[in-house]
C-alpha cells in the first residue's frame, strides 16, 4: 500500500509557530546536540536555534534542540510550544515512535490546550506512516485507525479531522485486504469454515471497501464447498444486487450453474 505524506502537515506546523511570540533574530551559531546538553542558553536563543534547524530541514537536530528548550526552561511558555514542535520535528525526521511519545507527553501535560488537536493528529499520522504491506502483521494499522478515529471523535470540525476521515477509509481498505489475504490462504488449503469467517468479516466490518465484491464471491465458493448451496445463493443475490456488472457476480453465477445451484 502506498501511503502519501500529508501535504498540510508542514503548513499546519507553521500555523503553530505563528502563535508563538516574535523572537529576536540574534540566534546562536549552530552547535551540535552534545553542546546543547551541557551549555545553558537563554530560552529565546534555544528556541530560535531549533526553529532555524527545522527551517533548514535538520529535523532530528531540531527535535533535540526543542527538547532542550523544555529541559533547560521547563516552566516557561516556550517549553509548551517546544514540546509540540519537537513532536513535529521527530515526525518530519521519520522517527515516528519518538513523535508519538512527544505528542503524548504534550497531551498529558496540556490536555485542554488549543493545539491539542494538532498533537492528536501527529500521533495518528505517525502511526499511519508506518502501515506495512498486507503480508505483515497489521497491529500498527489498527493503531492508526484507532488514533484517526479518536481524532475525529474529539475534534470533528477541524482540518485535521477532515484529513483523518479520508485516511480512515484507506486504513479500512488495508485491513480488509489483510482479511482477504488470510481468507484466500484458507481457501487454497480447503479450510472453508475458516475462510468463510474471514470473508464474512470483510462484509460485516469493511463493507464500504474495494474488497466487498470479491468477499461475497469467495463466500459463494466457500458455502458451495461446505455443501450449503442456500447460503451460497444468498451471498450471490447480495452480490448481484450491489455489484451487478462486476466480474465477481459473473463468476459467482457461473459457479452456481456449474454446481447446479443456480
Amino acid at each position: 500500500m502506498t501511503i502519501s505524506r500529508p501535504a498540510p502537515l508542514r503548513a499546519l506546523a507553521c500555523a503553530v509557530l505563528a502563535v508563538s511570540l516574535l523572537v529576536t533574530a540574534g540566534c546562536a551559531s549552530n552547535k551540535n546536540k552534545k553542546d546543547a546538553a551541557y551549555i545553558a542558553r537563554d530560552v529565546e536563543t534555544l528556541y530560535n536555534l531549533a526553529k532555524d534547524m527545522l527551517d533548514k530541514g535538520q529535523y532530528r537536530n531540531a527535535a533535540v534542540m526543542f527538547d532542550e528548550v523544555e529541559r533547560q526552561h521547563p516552566y516557561s511558555v516556550w517549553a509548551r510550544r517546544a514540546q509540540l514542535m519537537s513532536a513535529f520535528s521527530y515526525y518530519a525526521a521519520r522517527q515516528y515512535n519518538e513523535a508519538v511519545q512527544a505528542a503524548q507527553r504534550f497531551l498529558s501535560l496540556h490536555p485542554g490546550n488549543k493545539d491539542a488537536s494538532y498533537a492528536y493528529y501527529i500521533i495518528a499520522i505517525s502511526y499511519y506512516e508506518q502501515i506495512a504491506d498486507v503480508a505483515r502483521d497489521q497491529k500498527i494499522t489498527q493503531q492508526a485507525k484507532d488514533a484517526l478515529t479518536e481524532l475525529v471523535r474529539r475534534y470533528p470540525d477541524t482540518p485535521y479531522a477532515a484529513d483523518a476521515k479520508l485516511k480512515i477509509d484507506l486504513v479500512n481498505d488495508h485491513l480488509a485486504g489483510k482479511e482477504m489475504d488470510i481468507g484466500r490462504f484458507y481457501s487454497k488449503n480447503r479450510q472453508w469454515i475458516a475462510a468463510a469467517a474471514r470473508y464474512r468479516r470483510v462484509i460485516d466490518d469493511y463493507q464500504t471497501t474495494s474488497h466487498t465484491a470479491e468477499a461475497l464471491y469467495r463466500l459463494v465458493e466457500a458455502y458451495l464447498a461446505l455443501g450449503i448451496p442456500e447460503e451460497a445463493k444468498k451471498s450471490a443475490a447480495v452480490l448481484g444486487a450491489n455489484y451487478p456488472g462486476s466480474k465477481w457476480y459473473q463468476r459467482s453465477y457461473r459457479l452456481l450453474r456449474t454446481n447446479n445451484a443456480a
